[in-house]
């Protein structure tokens, strides 16, 4: 016999209840790409298919199109009709995941960090053996040169050069430009890998992620910022290091199919106490 499905994490009145509040900022989303509420439908519609389909087959057993139907409440017309192909994934491309990689490995690898640990400016080339942006574009990736990367970080602003010729990591080349494919693929996969760990942690005793937050209401706006800017500070050193870590880890791992991912997220509103919640809360799951 199969394995009994776990309970129900919520009734269908919480999970409605979660849901407005969950899915309110991708409306707005929605909204203002101009992705209207009959082409959300559609893509739900074709997602609750795809998901039933592939997350609640039975051991064993063919996924038929009744069952479908069954799980989801789509007509099993519908299903057979939609029922083809895979959903579309949007993946990092490849000339963005290599410049993600250069940025990486001058933030991590201590060849190419001062002192304080922190990138340090490179010489456009230098004799061989020597760190040099020439290098360490080489180190990554045999596939872009090094002029070309410089040239194109220079126009985005990733980089600058001095009156010396030293080339300078600044500090927007952390954080994706508004109109550079991997901020829209970062959003896509963050959103995505925060979902699945407090989905996962829901749905299995005991929890398998960890996910925490440090969260308080009621405060002055100056309180805020405040707290803002600190947490800022001390959440991109901590990326920092596990950067670092990872990096220098990779270069001996034989490789494999896991995959590993460290989100952080501050907010900051102003807004009337939710319902029900404490006026002042700390470390809320």
């Amino acid at each position: 016999m199969p394995p009994p499905r776990p309970k129900a994490p919520f009734s269908e009145d919480g999970l409605q209840k979660a849901l407005v509040r969950i899915l309110r900022p991708l409306v707005r989303l929605c909204l203002a790409s101009g992705f209207t509420f009959p082409a959300f439908t559609a893509l739900l519609r074709r997602l609750f298919i795809d998901v039933a389909e592939k997350d609640f087959a039975l051991p064993d057993k063919q996924q038929t199109d009744s069952r479908i139907s069954l799980l989801t409440g789509i007509h099993r017309k519908d299903v057979r009709l939609l029922r083809v192909g895979e959903l579309p994934m949007p993946s990092l491309p490849a000339p963005v995941s290599r410049t993600s990689s250069i940025i990486a490995r001058w933030l991590a690898d201590p060849r190419y960090c001062d002192e304080n640990g922190r990138p340090a400016s490179l010489p456009r080339s230098a004799p061989e053996g020597a760190r040099s942006f020439e290098t360490l574009v080489t180190d990554v990736t045999r596939d872009l040169r090094a002029r070309a990367v410089l040239d194109e970080w220079l126009d985005r602003g990733v980089a600058v050069i001095d009156d010396d010729d030293m080339v300078h990591l600044t500090a927007s080349a952390i954080v994706p430009q508004n109109s550079d494919d991997a901020r829209h693929h970062y959003f896509t996969r963050n959103l995505h890998d925060h979902a699945a760990a407090a989905i996962d942690n829901l749905l299995t005793d005991p929890p398998p992620f960890f996910e925490r937050a440090v969260h308080y209401n009621n405060l002055s706006p100056e309180l805020a910022a405040k707290l803002e800017s600190l947490s800022r500070d001390d959440a991109m050193e901590l990326l920092l290091n596990l950067n670092r870590t990872a990096n220098q880890s990779v270069q001996l791992d034989t490789g494999g199919a896991a995959r590993w991912t460290v989100g952080i997220y501050i907010y900051r509103t102003e807004e009337a106490a939710v319902p029900g919640e404490d006026e002042e809360q700390k470390e809320g799951v």
